[in-house]
């Protein structure tokens, strides 16, 4: 038969021509197959999938950070025993037994806190309490370097703290967000370490397995609690144990200005 051959098929020439259907010859030619639409959209979005999947991966494991007396000077214990005109047994005796608590939890605030710090009810200088806090607050001394570094090798940092919303105080001083976010604070999520609970809520918001976390705190409970949901703990005595403990975790705590 004669035809014109198209696609790979064979078409009787009349189709196109009616006058030439009687002529001894034919059209033997192949068109060639130009990319489809669909195949180029493909091709586009698996590499833009390949791009977001680059983009987005994430670096190993995730370092979690008690602040006070880890990172950051707590001066409850230091200052503010002597600005009450006290030592810290005769304040420990006669401060309300849960109010700072309900306030590192965020279930009263800061008037509140004024109104039944003392089981007596007295009244004090919140604002002068406020601003001796303040003034004691500083990085305990070799952390900031060691943030830094973290920071230049890319780790991901977090806070992990029970403290109240006087944690803007630390930031205002000494801006801890330089280094670290506060994501998760008593005073905001309502829980205070060890409760399990509040580092199971840290796992699932950070969606991470457990031993992709490290965590680090100065009181032992607190670790032996991080342990026990799979995070591994170290306890912090000074930055000289803690960069052992964290290199020997494959943690790199050098770059390359101080190697």
């Amino acid at each position: 038969m004669k035809g014109l051959l198209l696609g790979g098929s064979l078409f009787p020439i009349s189709l196109f021509h009616p006058k030439l259907s009687t002529t001894h010859f034919c059209f033997n030619f192949r068109l060639k197959p130009s990319i489809s639409n669909t195949n180029m959209s493909l091709s586009l979005s698996n590499n833009n999938n390949k791009n977001n999947s680059i983009s987005n991966q994430r670096k190993l494991p995730i370092l979690l950070f008690d602040v006070m007396d880890t990172l950051v000077r707590d001066p409850f214990y230091h200052d503010v025993p002597a600005f009450f005109g006290m030592s810290m047994k005769e304040l420990i005796d006669c401060k309300h037994p849960t109010a700072w608590i309900e306030f590192e939890k965020g279930l009263i605030d800061e008037v509140e806190l004024a109104r039944k710090f003392f089981k007596d009810g007295r009244d004090f200088d919140l604002e002068g309490l406020k601003t001796c806090m303040s003034s004691g607050y500083s990085y305990i001394e070799g952390i900031e370097g060691l943030l830094l570094a973290l920071k230049q090798n890319n780790y991901e940092m977090h806070a992990f703290t029970n403290y109240p919303i006087w944690y803007q105080l630390i930031e205002d001083k000494l801006k801890l967000s330089k280094y670290l976010s506060w994501t998760f604070c008593s005073c905001i999520n309502g829980k205070r370490k060890p409760n399990t609970e509040f580092y199971r809520e840290v796992l699932s918001h950070l969606e991470v397995d457990p031993v992709n976390c490290i965590f680090v705190d100065d009181r032992q409970k607190n670790v032996e609690a991080a342990i026990e949901v799979g995070i591994r703990g170290i306890h912090f005595q000074n930055v000289n144990l803690l960069l052992e403990e964290l290199s020997l975790m494959g943690i790199e705590t050098t770059t390359d200005k101080n190697q």
